[in-house]
């Protein structure tokens, strides 16, 4: 029966401070544990007309889902194999050109001993990414990525977590040497995380956002009665002033209140009379991350958008918040 320990405020953060610090300290070791294996299968793996295949059980396979993940992300095309669902008829995953990196603590388990020379006769490249270079895995692969761990940040030195967290290193560092090597650019990046706040910083447009907006404007000559009908049925807070199709200026409502709290005699005033001349403007097919930069950089809620020297619109900051970029 399993008896309950209680422990304090102060234990249980002592615990935790002590686990992390375990994990840091064998994180660091692996930089020197990084060799000539690591170079070669690196050029391996960039040089392959395949994917990459991983495979490993238990921890490691979810370490190895992981690593698949990121390398799909950034340009490696990857695939995860289970070790044991490998050597029940999911071998036909792997295909001629492919390279497959075999994720294992010991190396030595039954469903490795079994994979590996299976894998080793279809003639693919092995890499193996292991806490053991003398273990079975380790013998037989044709490069040993050295994972090794001088123990589990568990207490009883039992549950995969030291051990996990450097696999789960050592593959986020083949997947950066392999995207530097493929010149994987942001905009390579946007291509793969078309969806949420990273990958629209990264592609959307502030033409994406215009096309969907009113488009606001009055002539320099109309009245404040205009102006403010103009800004009230956009809903953008402000109102683009052009004169022979250019920009000469913007009123906003905060320019309206400005002028309400200083005169009380504003039925002669016109457009001109109150707008900001030399609004800032931003070029259509800008990323709309760029209009957020100018709108936080000058203090101001909304920034004219300007194609082929003519307006396309208004971006409002509420705009860039529901699309999620702030």
């Amino acid at each position: 029966m399993r008896n309950n320990f209680f422990m304090k405020e102060d234990q249980i953060l002592a615990l935790a401070k002590s686990t992390i610090a375990t994990q840091a300290r064998s994180v660091a070791v692996l930089e020197s544990l990084v060799d000539e294996d690591f170079a070669k299968a690196v050029n391996e793996i960039y040089h392959s007309k395949g994917r990459v295949v991983i495979t490993g059980i238990g921890k490691s396979a979810i370490i190895a889902t992981k690593i698949v993940a990121t390398m799909n992300s950034t340009g490696t095309p990857a695939i995860f194999m289970h070790a044991a669902d490998a050597i029940h008829g999911d071998l036909g995953t792997i295909l001629e050109d492919d390279i497959v990196i075999c994720i294992s603590k010991s190396g030595n388990t039954p469903e490795i001993k079994v994979l590996v020379p299976l894998i080793k006769n279809f003639k693919n490249k092995l890499i193996a990414i292991t806490g053991n270079k003398d273990s079975y895995l380790g013998k037989q692969a044709d490069f040993v990525l050295n994972a090794f761990v001088e123990k589990e940040a568990c207490p009883n030195n039992l549950a995969p977590t030291t051990s996990t967290t450097a696999q789960l290193v050592m593959g986020d560092a083949l997947a950066v040497c392999l995207l530097k090597m493929k010149g994987f650019s942001s905009q390579d990046f946007a291509k793969f995380h078309p969806g949420g706040a990273l990958g629209k910083t990264l592609y959307l447009k502030v033409a994406d956002i215009t096309v969907n907006n009113m488009k606001p404007h009055v002539s320099p000559d109309a009245s404040m009665q205009e102006v403010i009908v103009t800004i009230s049925q956009n809903m953008l807070g402000a109102t683009a002033v052009i004169q022979e199709e250019e920009i000469v200026g913007i009123i906003t409502d905060g320019d309206i209140r400005r002028m309400l709290s200083t005169t009380t005699n504003f039925g002669s005033l016109k457009a001109l009379d109150i707008m900001s001349k030399n609004p800032k403007t931003i070029n259509n097919k800008s990323l709309a991350v760029k209009a957020l930069e100018i709108m936080e950089s000058n203090d101001i809620s909304q920034i004219l958008a300007v194609e082929n020297n003519t307006y396309a619109g208004v971006v409002h900051l509420h705009n860039l918040i529901k699309e999620g970029i702030i």
